[in-house]
């Protein structure tokens, strides 16, 4: 399951994520995707 995860994450950054840089967004994107790594990280924690 968390080959998966992974592996989903790694496809949203290297596909998703450029594609809103060439638009623009590049900050936003970047900011949003590490509060909900961290945010993911932390629930984690929290609820292990």
């Amino acid at each position: 399951m968390g080959f998966a995860a992974g592996r989903m994450l790694y496809v949203i950054v290297n596909d998703i994520v450029p594609q809103t840089h060439d638009h623009g967004h590049d900050r936003t994107v970047t900011l949003g995707t590490m509060v909900g790594l961290l945010l993911m990280l932390s629930l984690d924690i929290a609820l292990a």
